[in-house]
């Protein structure tokens, strides 16, 4: 197998999902960026490993592992949601609604940092990613059951977290 041809076709157009899950796990960007190099270094060694099937989850599940890897060796690692990740371009029409907006996004980041890891890498595979709940089951290693019932947990957490106090306004 031409590792460059296959690299070029079925895994470099997972660059940016592997850095936001990434991104997600580890919660800053230089480590994210160091898990997705050296996630993309171990896909490139062991493409002839690789059976076939959806090479996305394949990608996603050694960047899962190696987030948790890196995870485990720094335990005390920092979840940074204060800093700005990059949005798409807001098309509001004036500052007032673009400061809710902007609010609201940080919010629910925050939110979602929050989770229990289990809970938010699932909810990101799905919600962000956009990944089938097989797909989920493989990048996590865990039968399909669990991922469903894991998704309904992290939204009901999430629905808890975002759930406006009394006197606040939504």
């Amino acid at each position: 197998m031409d590792h460059s041809r296959y690299f070029e076709s079925a895994l470099w157009p997972h660059l940016r999902g592997a850095y936001n899950l990434a991104r997600w796990l580890v919660g800053n960007r230089e480590d994210a960026e160091d898990v997705v190099q050296e996630s993309f270094t171990k896909a490139f060694q062991a493409v002839d490993q690789f059976r076939g099937g959806d090479a996305r989850a394949w990608l996603l599940t050694i960047v899962r592992n190696t987030a948790l890897n890196l995870i485990r060796r720094r335990p005390k690692l920092e979840m940074e949601w204060n800093e700005n990740m990059p949005e798409p371009a807001d098309r509001s029409p004036g500052p007032e609604l673009e400061l809710v907006q902007q609010s609201r996004r940080n919010r629910v980041r925050s939110a979602i940092a929050r989770l229990p890891q289990e809970f938010r890498e699932a909810l990101i595979l799905r919600e962000i990613e956009g990944l089938a709940y097989k797909e989920i089951a493989a990048v996590l290693s865990i039968p399909t059951g669990t991922v469903m019932s894991r998704l309904s947990r992290a939204r009901n957490l999430l629905l808890q977290e975002l759930k406006p106090e009394k006197g606040e306004c939504q």
